[in-house]
């Protein structure tokens, strides 16, 4: 979901970073809702005292951790490579139309 916002941008002829910047912030609440819609689903899990709790505990757990992580993530992470690697194309080509001038490039 982020990256097709991100991608979007990109094909609207934003800057690199500024795409990166306003993808990410545009879905940041579809993220958080989304983790916290299925985060809250299991807290009842999660808190269980009654029979087989000793099973669902630790299972919710897991899950409610996962999402957690998950998002900080999705968050953070992804935009953070997605500008490195857009930087390192950019660099990329640069480096190839200075070594080959006016010689078409075959790959990108």
């Amino acid at each position: 979901v982020m990256m097709s916002a991100i991608r979007k941008r990109l094909d609207d002829g934003v800057g690199d970073d500024e795409a990166i910047i306003g993808g990410a912030m545009e879905r940041v609440r579809p993220v958080l809702m989304t983790a916290l819609v299925a985060s809250l689903g299991f807290v009842p899990m999660a808190l269980a005292t009654g029979t087989g709790a000793e099973v669902q505990r630790p299972l919710a757990t897991v899950v409610i951790g996962g999402l957690i992580t998950c998002t900080a993530l999705t968050l953070l992470v992804l935009p953070a490579i997605t500008a490195l690697m857009s930087r390192y194309t950019a660099r990329r080509q640069q480096r190839r139309e200075q070594d080959r001038p006016g010689e078409p490039l075959l790959f990108n």
